[in-house]
């Protein structure tokens, strides 16, 4: 525990850990909206409900309506998530055999 201030009270963070930086995490700092952005850009409406087969990106597409569902169902997030960091690692081997 840190050292009491001179009132004898102990200081706001005393005996709290915080957990270690997200180094190497993709989608740390990342909300929702923007991955489902991204992923409708990248792919489109069309090919996204193909690729995770939820209503959300079959009919009426948009990203409100996404994210009204999505932050409702864990497992549908997760699989947007997957889909998320797969385009990451698809760009960054593209970029990889783009270089001479």
């Amino acid at each position: 525990m840190k050292p009491a201030p001179e009132n004898g009270t102990p200081t706001p963070d005393a005996g709290i850990t915080r957990p270690p930086a997200q180094r190497g995490n993709p989608l740390h700092g990342l909300t929702l909206e923007a991955i489902v952005t991204a992923l409708a850009a990248h792919y489109g409406w069309e090919e996204l409900g193909q690729r995770i087969q939820i209503r959300c990106f079959v009919l009426h597409s948009s990203v409100a309506s996404s994210l009204k569902f999505l932050r409702k169902t864990p497992w549908a997030s997760g699989k947007v998530e997957s889909l998320y960091l797969y385009m990451l690692r698809e760009q960054k081997r593209a970029a990889h055999s783009a270089q001479p």
